[in-house]
């Protein structure tokens, strides 16, 4: 089985949960662009484990540049990236596979692998492999700039809550706790986010949220005919992400309310340059209109909780009680808004080299 992103720009993740770590191939990234170390750690440190609100497992997330640079700089030839995993408690997971968790991916593993899989802390299905999807991004950051486009991402929504839509180019912000916490801008719904993610915790639950992204600094035309368009470029690598269960672009379901006299946006010539508003879609058959492309991406809540749960003993035959211990997220949107920003970084930047 190949975990494959992208054409031109072509990111191969592998690794499992509790294995020796996770890493990632990325193949197609042209010779001569600088690599900057902290920049990865940065974006690493966004989606690390081990923090309040977040799983207790105690990852460094130190990434290692196996091949594919020199002088720090990439050489042209595929570069490797090797996270190694350094907190593992598997007898967390000792009752698989006999009794699969309910909400996760145990129980098709088991049985496509033909009792093969490793299922500890989710196998390769876990969001341990979004680490090395982070630092991808991360590899080609200099690459993106060159590239000419930014990407801008926070958590917009945590069970009822919302946020105030994200800012394009919005001003360094003086960050507090909660809004570091909950990668969320607006200041005021970052500490009820905050409050309500402790206690939905503390009821040994999890709660479903939602990541907005804009994207800007696309010229006309990026994006490919149909199934390799921009959205459906996009909408394949996001729902890839694990536990993202939809997504929208622009207006999203709000469409189904309106007419096309509402929706339509009209161009205009600016010194001999077409261009649509700020609020315009910034896709249009698949290709950028100029416009910032937003996105929204849906995450249910963690499916691991602590509360008692009911489910099959594959080897009775009978369904029984489960108690899932060890350590998860009770939210997912936090750590998934770099992950988000990475998978649009990486889509984007195959498509552009693929132009």
């Amino acid at each position: 089985m190949e975990m494959t992103l992208g054409k031109r720009l072509r990111v191969t993740i592998f690794g499992e949960s509790h294995g020796k770590g996770v890493g990632v191939l990325i193949q197609g990234i042209p010779a001569g662009i600088t690599i900057d170390e902290t920049i990865i750690a940065k974006k690493l440190s966004k989606r690390r484990p081990g923090r309040e609100l977040a799983s207790a497992r105690k990852e460094a997330d130190i990434c290692d540049i196996k091949s594919g640079t020199y002088n720090s700089k990439t050489t042209g030839y595929p570069v490797l990236l090797w996270i190694k995993n350094q907190d593992i408690k598997s007898k967390d997971y000792s009752f698989l596979p006999e009794i699969p968790r309910p909400g996760h991916a145990d129980l098709p593993s088991h049985i496509r692998s033909k009792g093969n899989a490793d299922l500890r802390g989710g196998g390769s299905h876990s969001g341990r492999l979004t680490a090395p999807l982070v630092a991808a991004a991360g590899l080609i950051h200099n690459l993106r700039i060159e590239l000419g486009f930014e990407v801008f991402s926070q958590v917009c929504t945590i069970g009822n809550l919302n946020a105030n839509p994200i800012l394009i180019n919005e001003e360094e912000l003086i960050r507090t706790k909660a809004m570091k916490l909950t990668n969320c801008n607006d200041k005021k719904v970052a500490e009820q986010m905050y409050d309500l993610i402790k206690s939905t915790s503390k009821l040994g639950d999890s709660i479903g949220s939602s990541v907005e992204v804009a994207i800007s600094g696309l010229p006309i035309g990026i994006g490919e005919p149909w199934f390799d368009g921009l959205e459906p470029a996009l909408a394949r690598a996001l729902m890839a992400i694990p536990a993202a269960r939809a997504i929208e672009f622009g207006e999203g379901i709000k469409v189904v309310n309106m007419r096309g006299s509402e929706h339509n946006d009209s161009w205009k010539d600016e010194n001999g340059d077409p261009r649509l508003s700020l609020d315009a879609d910034g896709a249009l058959g698949g290709f950028s209109t100029g416009a910032p492309l937003r996105i929204k991406v849906h995450f249910k809540p963690p499916s691991s909780i602590s509360k008692t749960q009911t489910t099959l003993n594959i080897s009775s035959g009978s369904q029984e009680e489960l108690v899932v211990s060890g350590r998860h997220d009770p939210v997912i949107g936090p750590r998934a808004a770099p992950v988000v920003q990475a998978v649009c970084e990486l889509v984007i930047a195959d498509l552009i080299l693929r132009k």
